[in-house]
């Protein structure tokens, strides 16, 4: 029996689309990109355009809520053309209704940043850009196989700026051979920029990566985790002050520009995705689609769906989630909130499990609120292991 909470599955108002273009895949990424094969995009978007119309398959099928947010995350989004984004723009408008106050998202390389390229994300209607920093270190870049400079990633950050408003970045720690001082420079040059927000990430080495075979032959070893907690806490150090908050575990924003799309994924509110390797979750149900850019495309072309998995989650699994990923967020998780949206009673099904974790300084629970403490922020990955897992 699929179970279904009070009032029914929230109705998803956030799409994120996935464009796998890049230029280059860099040797640490494993996410579904396609390099030096840009001759695919047309069929790219035919089968965009196909797998919207499935979400939405006629005006009187219509979505009702407006989408107030949409991410275009990649792979390269700004390796299609001008044209290209305003066809893949009028296929999402096709399929819903998006808000006049909607936080929209283009993911973009710095070098990609240029005057037409902005001109055609704001014709678009972005209104936030999200740069793939990584680093302003010359020798951290060239590890990272990134292909800007430090003088590209301030101009592009200085002009997404001026245009746009709202810039946001991702940093890149712990890369092979990197210093605290290092990082702690990376840090004070993103902070003095014009960024309202940024995220930082520890460098993992994921199989079938470049980086995975070279660490396996030797070429490549990873930070200390000594080192890699120095690093975190730089940051925490760095985005204390200057009106800057830590919202969540990566996650630093000043007042305002926390990310809206990245809070409707920890709040459990639903979201569709379309493209290779985009998951989804609506109606309790969780579907990814193929990773592979060319099977991708041949099956929805040919058939209309790419889905390759597919899980219906029970409501004790869904009122998991929604603690295991709410108290990702600094401010923490009501879990008499999640007990009203599900009907679960985590307090209680929980109980020893929240005892254990108070014990380790790991969170506080008072009066239903489940929040980390200092020591939990670094252990954050336990305590949601803890939370997901089922009672023995």
């Amino acid at each position: 029996m699929t179970c279904v909470p009070p009032g029914g599955w929230p109705q998803p108002q956030s799409l994120y689309v996935h464009v796998p273009f890049c230029r280059h895949r860099c040797g640490y990424c494993n996410f579904s990109v396609i390099a030096g094969r840009d001759e695919l995009q047309d069929q790219y978007l035919d089968a965009i355009e196909r797998e919207l119309t499935g979400i939405s398959p006629s005006d009187t099928h219509r979505n009702e809520l407006p989408l107030q947010t949409i991410f275009l995350g990649g792979g390269t989004p700004t390796r299609l053309s001008a044209a290209r984004l305003q066809r893949l723009h009028r296929a999402i408008a096709d399929a819903f209704p998006i808000a006049d106050d909607a936080e929209i998202t283009a993911e973009a390389n710095p070098e990609d940043i240029t005057p037409e390229c902005l001109d055609a994300l704001q014709a678009i209607g972005v209104n936030r850009i999200s740069l793939g920093i990584q680093s302003f270190d010359a020798d951290k870049l060239q590890c990272l196989e990134r292909g800007h400079d430090q003088d590209t990633a301030f101009a592009a950050i200085e002009a997404a700026h001026q245009q746009v408003g709202n810039v946001s970045i991702d940093l890149i720690f712990g890369a092979p051979d990197e210093s605290l001082a290092t990082w702690q420079n990376d840090l004070s040059l993103a902070a003095s920029s014009s960024i309202s927000h940024v995220s930082t990430y520890a460098l993992t080495f994921e199989k079938g990566t470049s980086f995975w075979s070279r660490r396996s032959r030797g070429d490549l070893s990873e930070a200390d985790e000594t080192l890699e907690l120095q690093m975190y806490e730089a940051a925490q150090q760095q985005f204390s002050t200057d009106g800057w908050q830590q919202y969540e575990i990566s996650s630093f924003a000043r007042e305002s520009f926390r990310c809206r799309h990245n809070l409707a994924y920890w709040a459990g509110r639903g979201w569709h995705a379309v493209g290779p390797g985009a998951a989804r979750f609506v109606d309790g149900r969780r579907e990814v689609n193929h990773r592979s850019t060319t099977t991708y495309l041949k099956r929805m072309l040919a058939s209309g769906s790419a889905t390759d998995e597919t899980e219906t989650i029970t409501l004790e699994q869904y009122a998991r989630e929604l603690a295991a990923f709410g108290v990702r967020q600094l401010d923490g998780i009501d879990l008499s909130t999640i007990h009203d949206r599900t009907s679960i009673d985590l307090e209680t099904s929980l109980a020893e499990t929240l005892t254990k974790l108070q014990s380790m300084a790991l969170v506080t629970h008072d009066n239903h609120h489940l929040q980390l403490t200092r020591r939990g922020i670094l252990f954050a990955d336990t305590v949601a292991t803890a939370l997901l897992s089922e009672p023995e």
